[in-house]
């Protein structure tokens, strides 16, 4: 079933290309059915490839899914078009009445940034705060997920020392719950932060249960008791390049905290091209939110939604 975008947003055509069902806005008029609305707060300063990224991921449901595009009006990105933005991008003012079934806060260039000191810390907060009442079910993705947990539920953010960068295998704690639904019972997927909370701090939070963590024993996904917010640090939307892009990216800065990205390239040979191992992850990943978390649960009338 197809998700709902503007005929116009770059995506549409890469998405078409892969045999992903799009909807045209005349055609989803014309359907009898109530759309899922979506609000996507994209953070990225690359917007454009994390639109398609989640929105690949989206796609894949029997679901009809209205996506509307959030940025921060207090810091404007310099990597993206200014008529992008204009064009499909909302700002919080022009948003703050409507009410959404799903809200997807995504991931920022932050490591070693303090919360306070990002540029648009105050108006994320708002937004969070906001979420509470407006939005149906909220995914906090990579720094959103740290930034959720921090306002939310004052869990401090830690700097790693060494970037935790590659494809790592993750363990379920909670087998039973949707969110796994058709999962292994171990998963791969990648990440790619230089940030981290403790385990215990989240374990210590009666409202969140910790749903699976990486290898390594650091936080993959968390959520709340009632399932209105989860965080979930790993990106299972990432494209195959996307590792090997921020490789280079930060090589080329001179970055001595990043090595070859873990279990990534073929024989951790950067002149191969790497497999994607986690692509039924995301899939899983995204689809299961949908459906669980946000369809079966938002009610049908959108504004009794609080």
């Amino acid at each position: 079933m197809p998700i709902r975008i503007p005929d116009a947003l770059p995506a549409h055509d890469i998405l078409e290309s892969e045999n992903i069902f799009v909807m045209t806005e005349y055609r989803a008029m014309h359907q009898n059915i109530r759309p899922l609305n979506l609000l996507i707060l994209n953070l990225m300063p690359t917007k454009i490839v994390t639109e398609t990224q989640l929105l690949r991921m989206l796609s894949n449901t029997p679901l009809q899914i209205q996506v509307d595009f959030l940025q921060t009006a207090s810091y404007t990105s310099t990597h993206t078009d200014i008529h992008h933005l204009q064009q499909f991008y909302y700002t919080f003012d022009q948003i703050r009445n409507r009410r959404y079934d799903g809200m997807i806060i995504t991931g920022a260039p932050l490591d070693y940034v303090p919360c306070e000191e990002t540029l648009y810390w105050d108006e994320v907060c708002k937004i969070m705060e906001w979420s509470k009442t407006h939005v149906h079910c909220t995914f906090h993705l990579c720094w959103g997920a740290y930034a959720g947990l921090y306002y939310h539920y004052g869990i401090e953010k830690l700097d790693m020392p060494k970037k935790l960068f590659g494809i790592y295998s993750h363990e379920i704690r909670k087998e039973t719950s949707p969110l796994f639904r058709g999962f292994n019972d171990n998963f791969l997927a990648p990440h790619s932060r230089a940030t981290d909370v403790r385990l215990s701090d989240v374990e210590a939070i009666p409202e969140l249960e910790v749903m699976a963590v990486t290898e390594t024993g650091s936080l993959a996904i968390a959520k709340t008791t009632d399932s209105r917010q989860f965080f979930v640090t790993c990106h299972a939307e990432y494209d195959r390049d996307t590792l090997a892009l921020e490789y280079e990216r930060d090589m080329k800065k001179g970055l001595t905290t990043v090595d070859v990205p873990v279990n990534y390239y073929p024989d951790n040979d950067p002149t191969k091209v790497p497999p994607i191992t986690w692509r039924a992850t995301g899939q899983l990943l995204y689809s299961n939110w949908l459906n669980f978390y946000v369809y079966q649960s938002t009610p049908y009338d959108i504004e009794e939604i609080n």
